[in-house]
């Protein structure tokens, strides 16, 4: 219904008037509501296209080592032991039969019949035909696929292209048989060491840890894992894990039906996926859980995974060293979780710990970062530079603006330059200072828009409300290069469509981890929501599965979070910094350190915007709506919906 003239809008209308465009190209339309589709996806986008091209390297490679190189890095896409840990047992002792490639600590390039004639995988020698014709292939899911002698013949339908045949010497299926047969060992050892320490537990404590790994699987971002053949995923496709499909409770979740079943009706596969979850959490959380991405969860596995981080624990000065684990024993293994927990405290106040993402098998490496160097300081110099000149401050380092800015904070609730506040100008100048010192395509930050309202609702503990806002109670800045148009067709009009996209999707990210900060009340569990974030990541290939990442190029990119405090209360994640690239050389740990000096003055400014709120400031944000973002990107006022429809399409 029109408001009458004269007469102010109502919040409500203010609302459904933001939501009748998510993006500039549909202003006063409906979303949804365009004959074609903005923009249409190449058949050969994301990760399909990836697979394919993957495909005919390795088919087309001169020999088997060479061609199972390609698949094992997917052609220089992901590390290749990240591929080597996703082997089910029998595909682990034939590549290390065939190659001699193993992922295992002192394995090596293990002895094998490679070298002998025939190339991929040897005939015999002196004339012997093969004593067993196999067969390797590249699964949907990006996995690498062997037949072994007791299999079928692989399936066309779950492959990438076809396969390629690959004869075994009568040599190669000795070291099979003794690779699968210690394989075997490993594995009933394993999986008896975890029934008896899950006996341990009693009834009571297995329930506890079954509901801990749930809550993971509900609280995480997508992971895929495997028991041999078998996949266990809150991700897209069939889901067998609580997540976006699967409610809590779902009868099809492996984890719910184990909930009070009697540990002796446990398969081996249950019983190891219990204890690995609960090994990868006490060690430091949810997020652990994502390192195991794409990998077999095994006890071998995590403790691969938590030697790994031991290591780079132990490597900063300081603090106690983590011993080795006497064993891989699950008991020995669980100390040692808990331990590096306990030390990962100390080593996160003494070094700057973040993550690489892989992104076309979603895997998740914890690193420690070194020093910054000449890079990180010529990107914060840069940065520092634009502001000193377009605000109100005085500083040689963003830590030296901090402290002017704590000093005389009151201007963050005036008005400033173009904008109602001095908050949105300060927020706007960091994004545009980042896109040109870090040669970035992009760079946003988001954050909420009423901070009276937050304030208000934490002092009424009105959990409900903060739980029920909408993602237009959020916001995002979304800058582009100018240059940036060339991956879109070189079309303004694209690029504004594509940074209001990114804008809102932020958006979303905002209401998908405010509530992760909440006391957990029944309204507040039962809303959906992430863990918030709280240490910077560095991605690279995340143009594969997310739809958005693969329409909007985005490749390259480096998500500094931060928390803020609001009336005492502190908020994980509450706010970032993101910096994309669409193309050329990926982000470095260097320009994660200073993107995180960045991220961390944008939230010093919105603590200290916070406290004039609660002290009484009526301090709101109005910008970076979609309006904002085609006037911004373009240089232009609102244009005519169908006309902009029309432009980003020629651009695709």
């Amino acid at each position: 219904m029109k408001e009458s003239a004269g007469r102010p809008e109502s919040r409500r209308a203010v609302q459904a008037r933001k939501r009748i465009s998510r993006r500039p190209s549909r202003l006063g339309l409906p979303a949804g509501s365009t004959a074609t589709p903005d923009r249409v996806t190449g058949a050969d986008a994301g990760f399909p296209g990836l697979l394919r091209r993957v495909w005919r390297r390795a088919a087309g490679a001169a020999d088997l080592r060479s061609a199972v190189e390609v698949l094992l890095t997917l052609d220089g896409h992901v590390p290749g032991d990240v591929q080597l840990r996703a082997l089910n047992s029998a595909e682990e002792a034939a590549l290390t039969a065939l190659c001699g490639l193993s992922w295992r600590d002192g394995d090596g390039d293990r002895d094998s019949d490679r070298d002998g004639s025939g190339g991929d995988g040897g005939s015999g020698g002196d004339g012997e035909p093969p004593a067993f014709r196999g067969e390797i292939g590249l699964a949907a899911g990006g996995r690498i696929v062997v037949r072994t002698p007791d299999a079928r013949p692989l399936d066309p339908r779950d492959l990438v292209g076809g396969v390629r045949r690959v004869p075994w010497s009568r040599a190669v299926l000795a070291a099979y048989r003794r690779e699968l047969e210690r394989a075997r060992e490993r594995r009933e050892a394993s999986a008896a060491d975890c029934r008896a320490w899950l006996a341990g537990q009693g009834p009571e404590g297995r329930d506890a840890l079954v509901a801990q790994a749930r809550e993971a699987a509900l609280r995480t971002a997508p992971f895929v894992l495997y028991q041999e053949d078998t996949q266990y995923t809150n991700f897209r496709g069939r889901n067998t894990l609580t997540g976006k499909t699967l409610w809590p409770g779902h009868p099809d979740c492996a984890l719910s039906a184990l909930h009070g079943l009697p540990l002796d009706l446990w398969s081996d596969h249950d019983v190891q996926l219990v204890v690995c979850l609960t090994l990868l959490i006490r060690s430091a959380g949810f997020g652990r859980v994502e390192e195991a991405n794409g990998t077999q969860l095994t006890v071998d596995h995590v403790a691969y995974t938590l030697e790994r981080v031991r290591r780079a624990y132990n490597a900063v000065p300081g603090g106690e060293p983590v011993p080795a684990p006497a064993s891989h024993r699950v008991a020995d293994l669980d100390r040692l979780a808990v331990a590096l927990r306990e030390r990962r405290g100390s080593v996160s106040r003494d070094a700057q710990l973040y993550r690489e993402i892989h992104g076309a098998l979603m895997h998740k490496v914890e690193r420690v970062a070194g020093p910054p160097g000449a890079a990180a300081r010529a990107r914060e110099s840069a940065v520092v530079e634009h502001l000193r000149a377009r605000l109100p401050l005085a500083g040689d380092t963003l830590a030296g603006l901090g402290r002017d800015l704590a000093g005389d904070p009151g201007w963050l609730a005036r008005p400033h330059g173009d904008f109602g506040t001095g908050l949105e100008s300060l927020v706007y100048e960091s994004v545009a200072a980042a896109v040109t010192a870090f040669g970035a395509d992009f760079a946003m930050s988001r954050g909420m828009r009423s901070l009276p309202g937050l304030v208000r609702a934490l002092r009424g503990e009105s959990w409900a409300e903060i739980c029920d806002w909408d993602i237009t109670h959020f916001f995002c800045c979304v800058v582009p290069r100018p240059e940036a148009a060339a991956h879109f067709g070189g079309s303004e009009a694209a690029l504004a469509d594509a940074a209001w996209a990114m804008s809102s999707r932020m958006q979303y990210n905002s209401w998908h981890f405010v509530a992760g900060n909440l006391p957990k009340a029944p309204e507040v569990t039962a809303r959906d929501h992430f863990v918030p974030p709280v240490v910077p990541d560095v991605a690279f290939f995340s143009d594969q599965h997310h739809h958005g990442h693969v329409n909007n190029n985005v490749r390259f990119s480096v998500r500094s979070p931060q928390a803020v405090e609001v009336d005492g209360r502190r908020f994980d994640g509450f706010m970032d910094l993101r910096l994309l690239r669409c193309a050329g050389d990926p982000f470095g740990e260097q320009d994660v350190l200073a993107a995180h000096r960045v991220s961390g003055f944008v939230a010093r400014a919105t603590s200290l915007a916070a406290r004039l709120v609660a002290a009484g400031s009526g301090l709101e944000v109005t910008a970076f709506d979609s309006a904002w973002h085609w006037a911004t990107v373009t240089g232009q006022g609102p244009a005519r919906s169908d006309s902009l429809a029309g432009q980003v399409r020629r651009a695709s």
